[in-house]
């Protein structure tokens, strides 16, 4: 039995997908958290892009959505891991299932990578400033895309 056989044969799994009202409050929690998580993403993004909040350098702006990144982010992966184990075959075969989570696992990477130092060195931005932000905003729009691409494959 492989691993997907394995999360989908445990009780949470099929106490979720047996359940009439469970799956879509667990997916309406995490469509929540992904509205947040892109609400605090875009705000640092538009600023490294040298849109929005011009008054405020990109180190401040990035200090005022750290939480609610940092929590959303930690509502979107417990949400994310109760829909997965929920469908874990489903997800097994499905290409945009492996897109979500490639354009998700690099948008991270660059968040708490290139991101974090880049904003560190320069708090005010500059040319490679909008390049990582342009970056960001691809790899967290094309997540979400993705993730809804899943339900239609």
């Amino acid at each position: 039995m492989n691993l997907y056989a394995l999360c989908e044969a445990t009780a949470l799994s099929a106490a979720i997908r047996e359940s009439l009202w469970l799956f879509p409050v667990i997916e309406a929690v995490h469509l929540v958290g992904l509205a947040i998580l892109g609400g605090s993403l875009f705000v640092v993004d538009l600023r490294l892009m040298g849109a929005g909040l011009t008054r405020h350098s990109i180190a401040e702006v990035k200090r005022g959505a750290r939480g609610w990144f940092l929590g959303a982010l930690a509502l979107m992966a417990s949400t994310g891991a109760l829909l997965g184990v929920s469908e874990a075959i489903k997800l097994y075969d499905r290409p945009a299932f492996f897109l979500k989570m490639i354009t998700l696992t690099l948008g991270l990477l660059l968040a708490f990578t290139v991101r974090r130092a880049l904003i560190a060195r320069n708090p005010r931005g500059g040319p490679f400033a909008f390049s990582v932000g342009a970056l960001s905003v691809l790899l967290w729009l094309t997540t979400p895309l993705a993730g809804r691409w899943v339900g239609f494959s």
